[in-house]
């Protein structure tokens, strides 16, 4: 199964998908050459579009849809937790470190998780895959000072992310949380934690930031279309999510709806 989510991964988002549909243009250009045309003509522009700033900046905010928690109310929030979520840039061996490392948006998600434990002091759950769980624990005791009292190294996705926290905290009898990851997977996570029956204060790093337009944000370059994939990815696995979730065919053995927002936490401890 995972290995099938990483092929249809890699089929459906860019570049493999324009650069697939030119492929696709050009093996039928002597049998349907105006089809054929049209398919390299459609494909080479779209993946020339989103390599630009422009349009990878549009498709990061519609991802991004989760605000910043507010550094003031962190200690208000009510939790009992934090959770961070891994993401792919690990290492699963780095010499200088003489073991395994997280780096780039992993590593902003372990910085801001252990930014939030050293302000409340509350545990910390890690959940990832294999490699992936024990590179974000060990950069988080050797790095940061903060021992996770929870690792979960066999959630593949972030419906595993959910199912195998959920059941970690319920034996420690904690059902509110704070849940980092970066901003455009946030949605799509915290919705997920929340069908457990979690209570869920999102926490997310790595939120975009509105600029002026630019004549280079027409410009193309890698790391554009690194930001347009992400978000891409962002859009449609919450689709997939609400699709799976209205089907039945995935879903949580608690379900509810408990995501929460800072203000709605402050007016409930107001009572």
């Amino acid at each position: 199964m995972e290995t099938l989510k990483l092929i249809l991964r890699v089929i459906v988002l860019p570049p493999a998908a324009p650069i697939l549909v030119v492929i696709v243009g050009a093996l039928a250009w002597r049998r349907a050459p105006r089809l054929a045309r049209a398919l390299v003509f459609t494909g080479a522009i779209a993946l020339g579009l989103l390599s630009t700033g422009f349009v990878a900046d549009r498709l990061e905010r519609l991802a991004d849809r989760v605000p910043a928690l507010p550094p003031a109310e962190v200690t208000s929030t009510g939790a009992e937790a934090i959770v961070i979520l891994g993401g792919p840039s690990h290492r699963a061996f780095a010499p200088e470190y003489g073991g395994p490392a997280a780096y780039a948006e992993l590593l902003e998600r372990l910085t801001y998780g252990a930014w939030l434990a050293h302000r409340t002091g509350l545990p910390v759950l890690v959940t990832g895959y294999q490699d992936e769980a024990i590179a974000m624990r060990d950069t988080l005791i050797r790095n940061f000072g903060i021992t996770p009292r929870w690792v979960d190294e066999h959630a593949f996705d972030t419906y595993e992310n959910a199912s195998n926290a959920a059941r970690l905290l319920r034996r420690a009898q904690i059902d509110r949380i704070l849940l980092v990851s970066t901003a455009a997977h946030l949605w799509r996570a915290e919705h997920e934690f929340a069908a457990t029956g979690l209570t869920v204060v999102a926490a997310p790093v790595d939120l975009g930031t509105p600029a002026p337009v630019s004549w280079r944000d027409f410009l193309t370059s890698a790391h554009a279309l690194l930001i347009s994939t992400s978000a891409l990815h962002e859009l449609l696995g919450d689709a997939v999510r609400v699709a799976f979730a209205r089907s039945g065919i995935r879903r949580h053995r608690d379900r509810g709806q408990h995501v929460a927002t800072v203000p709605a936490v402050a007016t409930a401890q107001g009572r």
